[in-house]
């Protein structure tokens, strides 16, 4: 066996604790130096060799910063990166394919980016021997008989060029000063900037600044960047985020008409499976430790592949990655709502915001219910969320509370907005003490699903974008509310822990009676937690209409059609599927006017 030993180095605090992971290791009694403390670091290091894995220093670390695993020896054969002593450790990478686009699936902290980073030439990777300078032959030398070998050899010689799209748009900024047109025009070697930038709706900011860019924007303008550039990679991390239902599916059909189709090798690293697989010709599934280590499995068809990751099992790895499969419905039941369970109404409202109207027609929120609200960007989503927060008033219309007072729990979009400063254990005893008792159910279903106990003593200032979306959600949902809003919840997390998410806010309203209101852009995720739709539609940015909530198979028709996307249900996962424009499903559904419920 292979003993690979982390130790997370912001949760490690040697002044705070008596170093008992020293004190209790066996094999430090014993004389050895299974651990000792770093002369640079000044924190422990774990001797790997030494290791016996007995686990002793894991649990008696009061910070869980120490993670050990075995892993089989043969494996060690694939290492393809480390960072250092106890860090994060790949193992094997995904594999370019000529006129193919290549998905990567799996949890955050896994490698994703890693592997991108590797095959773009930015991270020259050691095999795992941190303490060695390797040369570009001995690593060519460590793929031969694969694909890679030839791949890595050209990208030593400078034969193939690459351009990679960065996962976090918002570091743009600060690194990038100009015109969005200036900008793109300097990047073309394809001479189709004009073109591309329509196709992507960046017209309208042609002439506007980068530091003045939306998160969508951005994101568009760095695809843009990258598909006018003339390579033969083009590597693709979260190329959806910030990006509503429309928005999505067109990127999609843009990145395959720029890439693919000229035979071009490309990458694809997304969250949002509905994208996923109407984007990937074959799909790798990474899983492993998160901040531990990552395997890339071998590629699988794109449907097969995605079936496998949410059964949680690869079967030709014989690997197990979850523990119970994630399962969809392929006829959503009808809600019946008695009027004695009614916690919420409004009536037909109107509200102005600078030359944007948005008209919101009469409805009302019952005890149990989840209602999933989709629509574009600017379409009036977060103004109607925070109107019924009492953070903004109708010029028409009101909401009123059919039993007295209600108690609200809001995340907004932003969550800068919400959590400046503070560590992570007083902000949520803030909100509920009871939270942090190991035996709630909140502690058990919230911090535990979503990782939040492994953050409890970190400072906010230092946490990632995922990690500090995971840190609002629990915050919202520990404390005790009627009605919870939550404003695009699934935004910097990935697939298993979007799914967590949504598991978590329905065991909520169903533990509190309670009930919540979710604006999510990925149509999987809502058809998973959602028992009604609210679907917004109109112009963005100058009128938008608020349909009241309706059931599921309704709510989902009805907004689909205005997009003339269509999906099909997958035989096995029930899962929703895009469905291929122009396809023979594709024109029978429409005529139909099924545009989701469909098992195929």
């Amino acid at each position: 066996m292979v003993r690979v030993a982390v130790l997370d180095k912001l949760l490690c605090k040697p002044n705070k604790c008596n170093l008992e992971c020293i004190r209790f290791c066996p094999i430090v009694r014993s004389g050895a130096k299974a651990i000792e403390i770093s002369e640079d670091s000044k924190k422990p290091m774990i001797n790997e060799i030494l290791c016996v894995g007995c686990g002793i220093c894991v649990k008696k670390c009061p910070f869980t910063a120490i993670t050990i695993v075995n892993l089989p020896d043969e494996l060690e054969e694939d290492a393809i990166h480390r960072y250092g002593p106890n860090a994060f450790k790949l193992y094997r990478l995904p594999i370019p394919k000529p006129g193919m686009i290549t998905g990567i699936i799996g949890r955050n902290g896994t490698g994703k980016t890693t592997a991108l980073r590797i095959l773009a030439g930015e991270l020259k990777p050691n095999l795992g021997k941190y303490g060695e300078s390797l040369e570009w032959d001995d690593i060519i030398r460590s793929f031969r008989g694969s694909e890679l070998q030839v791949y890595f050899k050209k990208l030593a010689d400078g034969k193939v060029k690459v351009a990679h799209k960065i996962q976090h748009v918002d570091l743009v900024p600060r690194y990038v000063k100009g015109k969005v047109g200036d900008l793109l025009e300097k990047a073309d070697e394809r001479g189709l900037a004009k073109e591309l930038a329509k196709q992507l709706g960046l017209i309208s900011v042609w002439d506007r600044s980068i530091e003045h860019l939306s998160g969508g924007e951005l994101q568009k303008f760095l695809i843009a960047a990258v598909l006018l550039k003339d390579v033969d990679v083009y590597l693709f991390d979260e190329p959806c985020s910030y990006l509503d239902v429309y928005e999505r599916l067109r990127i999609a059909k843009i990145i395959r008409e720029h890439t693919s189709k000229r035979g071009k090798m490309v990458l694809l690293v997304e969250h949002d499976i509905a994208v996923l697989d109407y984007l990937s010709d074959n799909v790798h599934v990474i899983y492993g430790e998160p901040g531990v280590y990552g395997i890339v499995s071998h590629p699988y068809g794109v449907r097969t592949g995605i079936n496998n990751f949410l059964d949680g099992f690869l079967p030709d790895e014989n690997m197990k990655i979850r523990d119970e499969p994630v399962r969809f419905t392929v006829k959503p039941p009808i809600q019946r709502w008695a009027d004695e369970k009614v916690l919420l109404e409004w009536t037909t409202m109107k509200k102005t915001l600078g030359d944007f109207k948005l008209n919101v027609e009469a409805g009302r929120i019952h005890k149990g219910e989840v209602i999933g609200i989709l629509g574009p960007n600017g379409i009036g989503k977060t103004t109607f969320v925070r109107i019924l927060v009492g953070e903004l008033k109708p010029e028409e219309g009101l909401t009123y509370s059919v039993e007295g007072d209600l108690k609200l729990s809001y995340k907004p979009q932003y969550v800068t907005a919400m959590i400046k400063e503070g560590v992570v254990k007083e902000l949520i005893a803030n909100s509920c003490k009871e939270a942090l008792d190991k035996s709630s159910w909140m502690y058990n279903e919230i911090l535990l699903k979503l990782g939040v106990d492994k953050l409890l003593d970190r400072d906010v200032k230092g946490l990632s974008g995922g990690e500090l979306q995971k840190v609002a959600i629990t915050i919202t949902l520990v404390k005790e509310a009627d009605i919870y809003l939550l404003d695009e919840p699934s935004a910097y997390l990935d697939v298993e822990e979007r799914l967590n998410v949504a598991k978590a806010i329905r065991k909520t309203v169903e533990h509190r009676g309670a009930a919540a209101f979710v604006v999510e852009h990925d149509v999987v995720i809502q058809d998973f937690i959602a028992t009604t739709i609210m679907p917004f539609l109109g112009e963005p940015g100058v009128e938008g209409y608020a349909y009241p909530p309706m059931d599921l198979r309704s709510g989902m028709n009805k907004f689909l059609e205005t997009v003339q996307v269509t999906f099909r249900r997958d035989v096995k996962t029930r899962r929703p599927r895009v469905n291929k424009e122009g396809s023979y499903l594709d024109r029978q559904q429409k005529m139909m006017g099924e545009y989701y419920y469909v098992e195929t």
